[in-house]
């Protein structure tokens, strides 16, 4: 049996594509982009990243979208920055039974306060986290050394000692090495080449991730309000650089976006 398949065994896989042919080859149980699958994550706009309301609004028009199209909601999750206003907004969408997916995730803080908004899943950046500390302190990763598995690890243990549900998605990964070492998560969202490089390894896979274990770990609850969120998230250079980084870049998606539709009609 090959690592793909013995990962699949412990691990729900997620498409981290929109090449429909890819997702035939290896048969990943969800998708980012492709709305024939069992469910799929719709990014709101980054530009609404530090508005609530802006947020809730789209989120809303989005799935009302989807509705018309005879979409159910249950099978869409909308992207929401992982800022202190976009976990709030997700807090509420919850309530309204709409699923959201907290992204540009880069620190546990980001995550207790998901885990407080009752969010459907989150997205844990991997390879964001590790290009960061490879530029910064000029050196490699490697297994469990690696910051982007640490951090996903931190975040899974204590997810699952507190008996929190909601799901952790890896995502962003660079090697297959990073995926070996996070076997045993909810799910990652695996590119089709990270895919294809597990699928020809007939190595053991090692769960290295287990619920029963982290029950058992020394963690302490982390409280937070607004002003503890935002001073730990600032402390944190790697998350509070990554966080408004990928707001921008995503943003700069939009506008591309807007311009190439504008340049259509």
């Amino acid at each position: 049996m090959n690592q793909l398949e013995q990962l699949k065994k412990f691990t729900k896989i997620v498409a981290d594509t929109a090449d429909f042919e890819s997702m035939k080859q290896f048969k990943p149980q969800d998708a980012t982009t492709n709305p024939s699958l069992v469910r799929v994550s719709t990014e709101t706009d980054a530009r609404l990243s530090y508005d609530v309301e802006g947020s809730i609004k789209k989120a809303r028009r989005l799935v009302q979208l989807y509705e018309e199209r005879k979409i159910p909601r249950e099978r869409v999750l909308i992207k929401v920055a992982s800022t202190w206003e976009g976990l709030n907004a997700a807090e509420q969408l919850q309530k309204e039974e709409i699923r959201c997916n907290l992204t540009l995730m880069f620190s546990l803080p980001q995550a207790v306060r998901a885990a407080e908004a009752k969010v459907q899943l989150i997205s844990p950046f991997v390879g964001r986290i590790y290009d960061w500390y490879k530029k910064e302190m000029k050196r490699d990763y490697t297994g469990p050394e690696d910051p982007g598995v640490q951090s996903v690890t931190e975040i899974y243990t204590y997810y699952k000692k507190f008996g929190i549900l909601t799901e952790v998605m890896g995502a962003s990964f660079r090697n297959i090495g990073q995926i070996r070492e996070l076997a045993g998560c909810d799910c990652l969202t695996i590119s089709p080449e990270l895919m294809k490089e597990l699928s020809e390894s007939q190595e053991p896979l090692e769960r290295k991730l287990d619920p029963e274990k982290a029950k058992s770990a020394k963690v302490e609850k982390l409280e937070l309000d607004e002003k503890k969120f935002r001073w730990l998230l600032n402390d944190n250079a790697m998350a509070y650089e990554k966080t408004g980084e990928g707001i921008r870049k995503f943003a700069a998606d939009v506008v591309k976006l807007e311009k190439l539709v504008a340049s259509k009609l």
